[in-house]
């Protein structure tokens, strides 16, 4: 049975209301009825120092842990995002990922979305906020938690793309844990599952990453290399992880029946990767040339507002 790690549990509270504790040479209270009022608390306290403070609700034992001022700050003017990575509903929309040689749906790539229409947030501000306040492992636990769900209520047989991020996964023996009993609670093959590995190009530890590999194998999981460019497609580098597909950045896809620099990349990708039996798809795909010439060129798959356009997981499931 897996337990949650300190990394996967971490959790910020915040105290609307109550009284801040200062720890200076002469320790203060001041107490404040909003968050804007504590935000000037704040900003008044770091124009002197930056010194350890906390939160203590009225009338309750109660309190913050104990920050420092300029930490507390930078919590606060993202409590938004915070709140909703610790408890905010979510939910997958899914884009499909077409094989573009025979035409037909191969997979679906998992996006984390807020369930609630009426609530504007960003994936791109949730994983910076999360990233800044030690929460990515909360987040990327939930976003995996969200695709597998999707995965199981769509039916079928197609794949699921899964993002995750290797840095928050400390120890994959054990931290991937959760990941599988996920799969076996929902049911879902996990052959129908492939986690790729988000912004490859700024991978620093291969050693890591091959092993957290290793162990989603191990479960009949796939995976893949997402934004591969120029600078990470080298014969060395897929011998070690052996990923069983590679997704090439778009920056390489936009318009590379224009670009022979952009053509002349996807032709040795297509090659190195025909070699070596990997799977090769292009993303971003938005234009008919475009897609012609990556069929061409003989790639397996393609992803792209011109195949698809992201959308709720129940419309999927209604398609079937």
């Amino acid at each position: 049975m897996w337990h949650p790690c300190a990394e996967c549990t971490t959790t910020i509270r915040f105290i609307e209301a109550g009284s801040l504790h200062i720890q200076s040479s002469i320790p203060q209270v001041y107490s404040y009825t909003s968050f804007n009022q504590l935000e000037e608390l704040l900003e008044s306290t770091l124009q002197i120092n930056d010194v350890p403070v906390s939160c203590r609700k009225d009338g309750s034992r109660f309190s913050t842990p104990m920050l420092l001022a300029s930490v507390l700050l930078e919590q606060l003017r993202h409590r938004q995002a915070i709140d909703f990575i610790q408890t905010g509903n979510m939910t997958s929309h899914l884009q499909p990922i077409y094989d573009i040689q025979a035409s037909t749906l191969f997979a679906n790539e998992a996006l984390l979305r807020a369930a609630d229409h009426n609530v504007s947030m960003s994936p791109g501000i949730l994983f910076s906020t999360a990233s800044k306040m030690g929460l990515h492992s909360r987040l990327d636990q939930r976003a995996r938690e969200e695709a597998i769900r999707a995965t199981h209520h769509i039916g079928g047989t197609e794949k699921t793309f899964i993002n995750f991020l290797p840095s928050t996964i400390y120890n994959p023996e054990y931290c991937l844990r959760h990941t599988f009993e996920i799969v076996e609670r929902y049911n879902v093959d996990p052959s129908r599952l492939v986690f790729e590995v988000v912004e490859t190009e700024k991978i620093e530890d291969v050693n890591h990453l091959k092993h957290v590999f290793e162990q989603y194998k191990k479960q009949g999981i796939q995976v893949a290399l997402d934004d591969v460019g120029a600078g990470f497609s080298t014969l060395d580098m897929l011998t070690l992880l052996q990923p069983d597909y590679i997704k090439i950045d778009r920056s390489f896809i936009s318009n590379c029946d224009t670009v022979a620099e952009n053509e002349a990349f996807l032709r040795k990708a297509r090659h190195l990767t025909k070699e070596m039996g990997i799977k090769i798809l292009a993303e971003g795909i938005e234009r008919e040339e475009e897609l012609e010439l990556c069929r061409q060129l003989g790639f397996d798959l393609g992803q792209g507002y011109l195949l698809g356009r992201p959308a709720p997981y129940a419309q999927f499931a209604k398609a079937q």
